[in-house]
């Protein structure tokens, strides 16, 4: 992609974002990890919004991604959404981290040990919705560019003492209007969300680095669901603690 043709990308995308009108999709799709991260950053300058949180993957074998969260789509639990705020009302049961200390740009990498000593961990709900009419036809690059889908972001308190859990197999129970839908050990894509913060790091070190408060929330272990206006989703990690969301209709 051009510089121009990134530029109206995140036009687009930034447009949606603040008016809740739907695009088809993007006039020119990226072609890479790389390009969908820049129209994702032009997105974040015209919108002028910090950054408050990152949403991040990290498949085995595959190019480590990531979305960026702007700060007001972030509500501690328990929050309440409008329904029309985030249409697909997608939510994702998740472990995230909360950034205790700044962690800057540098060349050399981030060990584990020390991301693991700079963050406090705690559940979480992500929102899920497109700025796309059907976000099904969309290819996964032109996705990314649209922040992964992200449309909110709902933590739990933060757990200091954290370290001893096994979050690969961890408990973890989700509701739906007070009624259990899941309830599993673990669930995790990779069984280590831990590793998923890193990797988010080092994405961000050749760039702004991360910040202390921001927070990282690290892949589903409940799956993607659906719910309805007027609905109510908990979910609640053993040792971790819970939160909690729902959407006004």
């Amino acid at each position: 992609m051009t510089q121009d043709e990134i530029a109206e990308a995140a036009r687009l995308l930034a447009e949606a974002r603040r008016t809740g009108e739907r695009i088809a999709g993007l006039p020119v799709q990226p072609g890479s990890v790389v390009e969908a991260h820049a129209i994702q950053d032009a997105v974040a300058a015209r919108l002028g919004e910090p950054v408050g949180a990152f949403k991040a993957n990290a498949p085995l074998n595959e190019e480590p991604t990531r979305g960026l969260i702007h700060a007001r789509a972030i509500r501690p639990s328990p929050a309440r959404v409008p329904a029309g705020g985030a249409p697909d009302r997608g939510v994702e049961g998740e472990v995230a981290f909360r950034f205790t200390r700044d962690l800057p740009p540098r060349a050399e990498p981030y060990a584990r040990d020390e991301v693991a000593g700079a963050i406090d961990a705690c559940a979480a709900i992500e929102v899920v919705s497109s700025r796309f009419q059907d976000h099904t036809t969309r290819s996964a690059l032109e996705k990314l560019a649209d922040g992964i889908s992200n449309s909110g972001f709902v933590p739990g308190a933060p757990v200091r003492d954290w370290r001893g859990l096994n979050l690969g197999s961890i408990h973890v129970a989700l509701s739906v209007n007070g009624q259990v839908v899941l309830e599993q050990d673990g669930g995790h894509p990779t069984g280590d969300p831990l590793g998923v913060a890193v990797e988010l790091v080092n994405m961000m070190r050749t760039g702004a680095g991360v910040r202390a408060g921001q927070f990282v929330t690290c892949g589903s272990y409940t799956g993607l669901r659906f719910l309805k206006p007027g609905d109510a989703c908990a979910v609640r990690f053993e040792g971790l603690g819970g939160a909690e969301v729902a959407f006004e209709g």
